[in-house]
């Protein structure tokens, strides 16, 4: 499982999460704890908003611990908000255009989880994506496929809504197909003010997401001027962290964040 953080609060320079704390997300590329598959290897992707509506945008294959260029833009951009992923790849090859996050126009999204036997239901998820969305396909991830549907279903109008569709939807086809493996996902969507994140599986079996207020150093903080949501906490100890529970959808924005039922909409 791939492993990730969303970041919104006062301008830092990403190294402060990415690479110092104990559990940092490059240290989680290489040895996650609070994942099945510890070593996250298959690519690595940041990206970030700055003075242009749109973010910017860094992909690559290369392992996080061994990527330079990570290395160096996370030193050098200062930023408000940002999305950090390391992935482990559970379908599609490794190459930049599967990694995450995706992007178009203001928004971006990343995902860890999958689509249970995606290769049978890819034609049809692919045929529900709006034409004015097809085209920006630029990978072959499920991830990516879900990234689109949510434009689709309207993320950029009512967030929630777009979410419960498209998981409904998914799993619709799934079930018209007979396939019993899971669908799971914790996954984030931002257009550069609010971040939007759902702890969601089929199966009751989601993988691990966290939230918390942080102080920009990256230390759970409750009255810290940062929210954070990660895949699991950044040091060793995780009292200061909230964890999602299953079927919740995240809020966070302006230095507060708010949590309520999720359910998708068959």
């Amino acid at each position: 499982m791939c492993r990730w953080i969303a970041y919104s609060g006062p301008p830092i320079y990403p190294e402060v999460l990415l690479l110092q704390p104990e559990n940092s997300l490059i240290n989680q590329s290489l040895s996650a704890r609070y994942s099945i598959t510890p070593t996250n290897a298959d690519g690595c992707g940041f990206g970030w908003y700055g003075e242009r509506e749109e973010p910017g945008l860094f992909r690559d294959v290369l392992p996080a611990w061994n990527d330079q260029n990570l290395i160096s833009i996370a030193r050098q951009v200062k930023t408000s908000l940002f999305f950090a992923h390391v992935r482990a790849a559970t379908f599609g090859p490794i190459q930049r255009s599967n990694c995450h996050p995706f992007a178009f126009e203001r928004w971006m999204f990343m995902h860890n989880g999958q689509i249970g036997d995606y290769e049978a239901v890819r034609r049809d998820l692919e045929s529900m994506v709006d034409p004015s969305y097809y085209n920006v396909r630029l990978g072959t991830t499920d991830s990516e496929t879900i990234f689109l549907l949510l434009l689709s279903d309207g993320l950029t109008e009512e967030p929630l809504s777009a979410f419960s569709r498209t998981v409904g939807r998914v799993e619709e086809v799934m079930q018209s197909h007979g396939i019993t493996s899971p669908l799971r996902l914790t996954a984030a969507a931002t257009d550069g003010e609010s971040i939007y994140a759902v702890r969601y599986a089929s199966d009751d079996r989601a993988p691990t997401l966290y939230i918390g207020h942080s102080s920009p150093d990256g230390k759970a903080n409750k009255s810290g001027p940062a929210v954070m949501v990660l895949s699991e906490p950044l040091d060793s100890d995780a009292s200061d962290w909230r964890e999602v529970e299953m079927s919740q959808f995240v809020t966070a924005c302006d230095g507060a964040y708010r949590m309520e039922p999720f359910r998708p909409v068959h």
